[in-house]
């Protein structure tokens, strides 16, 4: 019998040490896709809840015991063999040292160091979502002074992880090079949003406007690097959500002193999108450090802004 486009539910756990390392397994020699890392986790059986899944598997393969546990993301993923749909657990609380208790290798590992491993494909979604601030701060489009130069400064100073170097017309790449050098010496990450887009520039991501969006039938690049788009409805969130976008920006929830003229959202009509959505979803538009508490009370990953933040 063919096992093609066989369904099969999957669990696995986010286990983090004191370093904030995260756990990690290699899949043995006899398992499918084999020699790849991965989170510890396995299938669910017959019957049995996701939550109790996680908490079995997590015994079964690693040793520890499971006590505080929530469900962070879940995932479709179409192998040629199987289309595997993937609950992913953040593990908060565990009794034990995780161990490879089917004798698996595993080790401790710093997530900016997964990049050196051989990961399954699913893995770099949920790295992305798992190193997902509360917020990120975009750029104004004065780029033809040290203004953006020493805003990126001090905000990387301030503890900002993600900027969005946003500009209406092309940047030199060395200056774009600049940027990224800051943002790598602060443990942050660039994103860019530029017009004519290579895919290839030095950044850790790229952010679609919802024209580009709408225009691509699939993600424009590979896993490794963060995918993000802006949104405005339902219809582009799904679209942006159809090919794999790492992360939204909907927008705008308030007026803004840039598109003052811009019919506004609402909070309401942004939590009935949030609510239809798995992926992580920023709220753009008047936002600022004071709305932070309501954006995550109606489901918001963060919110996200040039002046607010």
């Amino acid at each position: 019998m063919s096992h093609k486009n066989k369904s099969i539910e999957v669990v696995v756990g986010v286990m983090r040490n004191d370093n904030n390392e995260i756990f990690i397994t290699r899949r043995q020699i006899d398992q499918f896709m084999s020699g790849y890392w991965e989170l510890p986790g396995g299938k669910v059986e017959n019957k049995e809840s996701h939550s109790i899944a996680i908490m079995r598997e997590l015994y079964e393969e690693t040793g520890v015991t499971v006590k505080n546990h929530h469900l962070i993301q879940t995932i479709e993923h179409q192998y040629p063999q199987k289309t595997i749909n993937l609950s992913v657990f953040s593990i908060e609380k565990y009794d034990g040292a995780p161990l490879g208790n089917e004798g698996q290798e595993f080790c401790w590992c710093d997530i900016d160091k997964l990049k050196d491993y051989k990961l399954l494909p699913t893995m770099w979604k949920i790295i992305h979502r798992i190193c997902l601030p509360k917020s990120y701060w975009i750029t104004p489009d004065e780029h033809e002074s040290d203004l953006v130069i020493n805003q990126c400064k001090q905000h990387l100073r301030d503890g900002i992880k993600i900027i969005q170097l946003r500009s209406k017309s092309t940047l030199n790449n060395t200056y774009i090079e600049k940027i990224f050098t800051l943002c790598q010496l602060n443990q942050a990450k660039l994103i860019l949003n530029t017009p004519n887009k290579s895919f290839k520039e030095a950044c850790d991501g790229w952010h679609l406007t919802s024209n580009e969006l709408m225009e691509i039938k699939e993600r424009p690049f590979d896993e490794k690097k963060l995918f993000g788009a802006s949104v405005h409805n339902l219809n582009e969130a799904k679209h942006a959500e159809d090919i794999s976008a790492d992360y939204i920006s909907l927008s705008p929830i308030n007026e803004t002193l840039s598109h003052p003229n811009t019919g506004v959202l609402g909070w309401e009509n942004a939590s009935d999108i949030i609510n239809q959505c798995k992926t992580p979803i920023f709220l753009l538009g008047g936002m600022n450090k004071k709305l932070m508490d309501r954006a995550l009370s109606i489901g918001a990953q963060g919110i996200a802004g040039i002046r607010g933040l």
